[in-house]
């Protein structure tokens, strides 16, 4: 059966959980995970990535990340594969370090925000990684010390989170602390990360309570959500699906919307593709980026391997791109309708 795309949108919050291959270490020592965190702190803050809860496990992690700039997978693509190369050449190995496909949950956020960060910032006691909530007040790997302000980094939204407990901060983090510590005794959440129907409807109980009325159910192992947020996800995406078939069966590739872009900013084509940065030629990249990433599809990595650019200035291109296209009301293809 082949495998399900990704769901994923501009503001899209996700729980990311990646296993080492085989359930192996991923990190050996602090060295290791101060390396990661150094990595993933700078792909954030490229990406505008926002993190809102985050655990460092030996062979596991797990990340709360709303969508910025880019598509998530851009961003986990790069986090992985830089990170890989690093352990491996620090440690001495080769192959492949982490599983073939992480896991990637699109969330309903009213409903599952909180319930997620205090799932997340839990896993070291669980694991024993910790004795008690003190000391997991100070562990300086997993995002409940930023919370609680043992521990400080630029790329955490700890105010996001602490806005949910009250407004002024001692007050908040005295609320955050007790919500966490109600959450001890509930274990380890499955309906948080399980499959399908369990996940999308928040467990066994509330499913058969709707089987029991004759309610249809609409579940998808990619979403954590009731169901109306699963249909109007699946229905976003499904329209996100059938404008790229569309676009692709008009001929539409990389070359053919540089072609677009060019018409559209009066200048030749291989001045659009040219490599360099031109004050004439921003303006027209940046749409050609945004288009090529939101609309066809194109990732990142590729599109700087295309344009001979680095990956951050294609992120940077991006955001600055749909800018331009709301402001000019640009319109990707000729016959579509402002």
């Amino acid at each position: 059966m082949p495998r399900k795309a990704r769901l994923d949108a501009p503001g899209a919050l996700h729980h990311i959980i990646v296993r080492g291959i085989e359930r192996r270490k991923i990190f050996k020592d602090d060295s290791d995970r101060d390396n990661f965190l150094n990595r993933l702190g700078g792909i954030l803050r490229d990406s505008q990535t926002r993190c809102f809860a985050w655990a460092l496990m030996s062979n596991h992690f797990h990340l709360l990340l709303r969508t910025g700039l880019v598509p998530i997978s851009d961003v986990m693509r790069r986090l992985l594969t830089g990170y890989a190369v690093s352990f491996n050449l620090r440690h001495r190995r080769s192959g492949h370090l982490f599983q073939n496909r992480y896991k990637s949950i699109l969330c309903q956020e009213d409903a599952y925000l909180l319930e997620l960060v205090r799932y997340m910032h839990l896993n070291p006691l669980r694991a024993k990684l910790v004795s008690d909530l003190s000391e997991l007040d100070r562990y300086r790997f997993g995002g409940h010390s930023v919370l609680m302000g043992k521990l400080k980094n630029d790329w955490q939204d700890a105010d996001y989170v602490l806005k949910q407990f009250g407004n002024r901060a001692w007050h908040s983090r005295k609320r955050y602390r007790e919500f966490v510590q109600q959450g001890i005794e509930q274990g380890r959440r499955p309906e948080l990360v399980g499959g399908g129907l369990v996940r999308s409807l928040g467990g066994w109980k509330a499913i058969k309570v709707l089987r029991g009325v004759g309610e249809r159910i609409k579940g998808d192992e990619r979403i954590l959500g009731d169901g109306d947020f699963v249909e109007t996800v699946l229905g976003a995406s499904n329209e996100r699906l059938e404008r790229r078939a569309m676009l692709q069966a008009m001929g539409y590739d990389l070359d053919r919307l540089a072609e677009r872009v060019a018409q559209l900013f009066e200048m030749p084509i291989g001045e659009v593709l040219r490599r360099g940065r031109y004050v004439r030629t921003v303006p027209a990249r940046s749409v050609l980026c945004f288009w090529a990433n939101r609309e066809l599809g194109i990732s990142t990595v590729e599109l700087a391997k295309r344009l001979k650019i680095a990956q951050p200035t294609v992120t940077q291109s991006i955001a600055r791109g749909e800018k331009i296209v709301a402001e000019k009301q640009l319109l990707m293809t000729v016959d579509e309708k402002r």
